[in-house]
């Protein structure tokens, strides 16, 4: 991929294009930790219907262990949420390219620990997999709240029901008879196929994600993070890298003039 292309994926200025493209990759990504997340903990971590559903059902029925277990994954994904978010308006306040991609280089670390606390899972199931519940729920938390806070709500990628909501109103639009002319009372109704064309490709996205994750870990196991952590590095590094340059001229340029100023306060000439 062009460097120009990485860099408009994730830094903070933004575009309608470049938020579609992150919107897609991070979809697929979600569909893929969902679908694997499953195989490895029996349980989907990235929408949280069903989880506070579970936990209105166990307080009713009295099952503590298992309401315990729902409040934390509902509380590790607002976690995660917020962590995102601080992260963003504290880059945002730095005026740093990154402000965007740091939040994703975090979700590609938190990935690697998911791929080791997998080693341990097998061995240790009662202890780890509540944890690995609990580390997903984060992850999901954090990445929703990226893309919701780039694309102004626009975009979700960790679940779908918004989105399928969406393409039937769509279609609901689109399969509609205008019976009149448009006038000031009365406006036709239309499709808007910009629109569509973006929830389509994000269901899409989510979908092949879910099929690759569930592929790489009923066959290569927790390995299968290692190419998503890599693949998030990638949406990340560009950014990431400009700060880090930025930040060296300007240590450098600091140093330069301390020690100018220094010696031309003892007296001693300037360095030329």
């Amino acid at each position: 991929m062009p460097v120009s292309y990485l860099r408009a994926l994730s830094e903070s200025k933004r575009t309608r294009r470049a938020n579609i493209h992150l919107g897609v990759s991070l979809a697929f990504v979600a569909g893929a930790i969902n679908a694997g997340g499953f195989l490895a903990v029996l349980q989907y971590t990235s929408h949280m219907s069903g989880i506070v559903s579970s936990v209105a059902d166990n307080l009713v029925l009295g099952n503590l262990t298992a309401l315990a277990a729902g409040v934390a994954s509902v509380a590790a994904f607002v976690s995660g949420a917020a962590y995102s978010t601080i992260l963003i308006n504290w880059g945002r306040h730095h005026r740093m390219h990154s402000a965007y991609a740091y939040p994703l280089f975090w979700e590609a670390l938190l990935l690697l620990a998911f791929g080791l606390l997998g080693n341990s899972l097998e061995d240790h199931r009662a202890l780890f997999t509540p944890l690995t519940v609990l580390l997903l729920c984060f992850i999901m938390g954090l990445q929703n709240a990226i893309i919701t806070k780039i694309s102004n709500a626009e975009i979700r990628t960790t679940h779908m029901t918004g989105i399928v909501t969406d393409i039937g109103i769509e279609l609901g639009k689109l399969v509609y008879i205008n019976l009149g002319r448009e006038s000031a009372r009365y406006r036709p109704v239309r499709t808007d196929w910009r629109r569509l064309g973006l929830l389509l490709s994000l269901l899409a996205a989510f979908c092949l994600g879910g099929t690759a994750g569930a592929v790489g870990f009923h066959n290569a196991g927790y390995v299968t993070t290692l190419p998503l952590a890599a693949f998030l590095v990638l949406l990340a590094i560009v950014p990431l890298m400009d700060d880090a340059r930025t930040r060296t001229r300007l240590f450098l340029r600091y140093r330069i003039h301390g020690r100018v100023h220094g010696r031309t306060r003892t007296g001693q000439p300037p360095l030329s």
